[in-house]
């Protein structure tokens, strides 16, 4: 067998693990409690507030990325590799232990005065934003970074030779080359946040129509036993996800070709 025979039945392989997990909540599915749960106002509520913690986080960690990532792509300078080393740190460390350290982090003396300043994370919806931004930072620097790196610098020492300044040849020419990679930084970013569980619940806690984020809604639900509702929910996730990232990469193939 060929190699490209055997690297196409791997792929299809990964492929078919995935696709009989998802099949196999079709067991539990009801059609009439699939449509009760979707529209019931607890769920709809876990929705928006997913969607809107995800896009914050996203944008707040894509915006702080890309000066970051320009620093340690393009610039030397002392502890640049301990900085490059602590981006895997949300991959190393578990969510869950990441949300104890915001959360004991929140206690210390800093930590106490800030919340009295009249933002309060601790079981509270900022609290999601706060957990969600610090486990995708990582993620977003990683990749605006990588999207920088296949940049030449040639093309910002020819817009230097030409008059411009170091900022005008960022905006000008670096961020423009790597938009692609941006998107992707965000867009991954998002659905990171999205099924983020672990250092949510830690810090912001489980209650309901105020810090239930879809992933805690199901789990939640599954701590009851009700696996109908589960399967219901992490449909409702899975669709939201797939679906987003499916209608990203039809955009992006349509902008390849206009």
């Amino acid at each position: 067998m060929s190699l490209r025979r055997v690297a196409i039945l791997f792929a299809f392989s990964t492929f078919a693990l995935f696709a009989v997990l998802i099949l196999s909540l079709l067991y539990y599915y009801r059609g009439g409690l699939f449509l009760e749960t979707l529209l019931s106002e607890r769920t709809l509520f876990s929705i928006r507030l997913s969607v809107y913690s995800a896009t914050v986080a996203a944008i707040l960690a894509t915006s702080l990325a890309v000066p970051s990532a320009y620093a340690l792509s393009r610039c030397d300078f002392p502890g640049k590799d301990a900085i490059d080393t602590i981006l895997e740190l949300p991959m190393i460390v578990s969510p869950a232990a990441l949300g104890a350290m915001l959360l004991i982090f929140f206690n210390n003396p800093v930590g106490s005065w800030l919340q009295t300043q009249g933002v309060q994370f601790v079981f509270d919806s900022n609290g999601i934003i706060l957990a969600q931004f610090v486990t995708t930072l990582g993620v977003a620097t990683r990749l605006t970074k990588a999207a920088m790196d296949e940049i030449p610098r040639r093309y910002e020492d020819v817009a230097r030779t030409l008059g411009a300044s170091p900022t005008a040849a960022f905006f000008n020419v670096t961020l423009p080359l790597c938009r692609r990679g941006l998107a992707a930084a965000f867009i991954l970013s998002w659905a990171k946040a999205m099924g983020e569980f672990g250092a949510t619940i830690t810090l912001a806690g489980t209650m309901a129509m105020k810090t239930e984020t879809l992933p805690i809604a199901i789990f939640m639900k599954l701590s009851t036993a009700d696996i109908n509702e589960t399967v219901v929910l992490i449909l409702i996730m899975t669709a939201i996800g797939i679906g987003t990232l499916y209608a990203v990469r039809l955009i992006g193939r349509k902008g390849l070709h206009a």
